[in-house]
C-alpha cells in the first residue's frame, strides 16, 4: 500500500527536481583600463550537464578583444540515467496501482503476478540505489566544476595581476540537492515495499505452509521429547511398583477360585463315587455252638453292590 500512495509522488519529484534543473553563475573582470572592463559576465549551464559544450566570452583586456572559454566535464551519463530510472518507475507505479485497485482478483490468481512484482520492486530498489549514488557523485563533480573561482582561473585576462578578478553570483544548488534526497528517499521506499510483495508470492505462502525450525528449535524440541519419555518411564516404574500388589491379589484370586473349583470337582467326583454298600440277607444258616467251636466256622455275611 505504501508503494501505491507514494512511489508515484517520490519518482515525480527525484526526475522534475533533477531534470528541470537550470542554473547560472557570474563572475566580473576589471581591467586596468577600465574601457576594457566586463563586469557582469554570465555562465548558464542545465540538465544534462554537459559542461563541455558551455562556453562564455570573457574580455581579454586587450583593445575590445574577447575569448570564447568552455567548461569542463561531462555529467549526462549519470544525470539522464537518474532520471530514466525515475520516469520507468513512475510509470510502473501507476501502473502497479491501477491493478492493485481494478485488477486485484485477477493479479492474485496463480502466482505469476506477484512473482513478476517481485522481481521488478527489487530491480527498482537497486537500479534507484546504483542511479542516486552515481548523481550524488556527479552532482559534486558538477558543483566543482562550475565554481566561480574555477571557471576564473580559466580567464586568461585574470592571470595578470594588474586586472581584478571576482565572483558575483554562486549557482543555487537546493534543487539539485533535493533530488538526491528523493533518490535516496525512493531507494528506501521500494526496499521496504519489497516485504511487502514477497508476502503475495508462494514462496512467503509455502514457508509459512512448511515452517523452518532453525538448530536450536529442533534441540530443544528434542530435549522436551527427552524429558516427556524420562517422565513417562518414570510414571511406569511408579507403575510397576503399585501393581504387584494388585496382581499378587488378582492371582491368589485366581488361585483360590482354581482350588474351590477342583474342591468342588473332588466332591462332585467323590460324591458319585461314593455309594452305600446295600446288604442283602439270606437264608439264615442255623450253626449250633459246637459246630463253630469244633469246626472253627466264623459267621458268614453276603453284601451285594447296586
Amino acid at each position: 500500500m505504501c508503494m501505491v500512495i507514494f512511489a508515484p509522488i517520490f519518482a515525480v519529484c527525484a526526475f522534475a527536481t533533477c531534470g528541470g534543473y537550470s542554473g547560472h553563475l557570474r563572475v566580473r573582470v576589471e581591467c586596468l583600463d577600465k574601457s576594457q572592463s566586463n563586469l557582469s559576465i554570465t555562465v548558464n549551464f542545465a540538465y544534462p550537464f554537459r559542461l563541455q559544450q558551455v562556453h562564455f566570452q570573457p574580455t581579454l583586456c586587450e583593445r575590445n578583444r574577447q575569448e570564447s572559454i568552455f567548461l569542463v566535464g561531462d555529467y549526462s551519463s549519470s544525470a539522464q540515467f537518474f532520471v530514466t530510472v525515475a520516469v520507468f518507475a513512475f510509470f510502473y507505479s501507476l501502473m502497479a496501482t491501477v491493478v492493485y485497485i481494478y485488477y486485484q482478483n485477477k493479479y492474485r490468481e496463480g502466482n505469476r503476478g506477484p512473482l513478476v512484482d517481485f522481481v521488478v520492486t527489487v530491480l527498482f530498489a537497486f537500479m534507484w540505489l546504483v542511479s542516486s549514488c552515481a548523481w550524488a557523485k556527479s552532482l559534486s563533480d558538477v558543483k566543482s566544476a562550475t565554481d566561480p573561482n574555477q571557471v576564473l582561473l580559466l580567464i586568461s585576462a585574470c592571470r595578470y595581476p594588474a586586472n581584478r578578478c571576482s565572483a558575483s553570483h554562486h549557482p543555487v544548488w537546493s534543487e539539485l540537492n533535493t533530488s538526491v534526497v528523493f533518490g535516496f528517499v525512493n531507494f528506501i521506499l521500494w526496499t521496504g515495499n519489497i516485504w511487502f510483495v514477497f508476502k503475495e508470492t508462494g514462496w512467503y505462502k509455502t514457508g509459512q505452509r512448511y515452517p523452518m525450525r532453525s538448530a536450536s528449535g529442533r534441540r530443544a524440541n528434542g530435549m522436551s521429547q527427552r524429558l516427556y519419555s524420562q517422565s513417562s518411564f518414570d510414571q511406569s516404574g511408579d507403575s510397576f511398583y503399585q501393581h504387584p500388589y494388585r496382581q499378587a491379589s488378582f492371582d491368589q484370586s485366581r488361585e483360590s477360585f482354581g482350588q474351590q473349583h477342583y474342591s468342588q470337582g473332588s466332591f462332585n467326583q467323590s460324591i458319585g463315587s461314593f455309594r452305600l454298600p446295600q446288604t442283602r440277607l439270606g437264608q439264615p444258616i442255623i450253626i449250633s455252638q459246637g459246630d463253630v467251636t469244633s469246626k472253627g466256622l466264623n459267621p458268614m455275611i453276603f453284601v451285594n453292590d447296586i
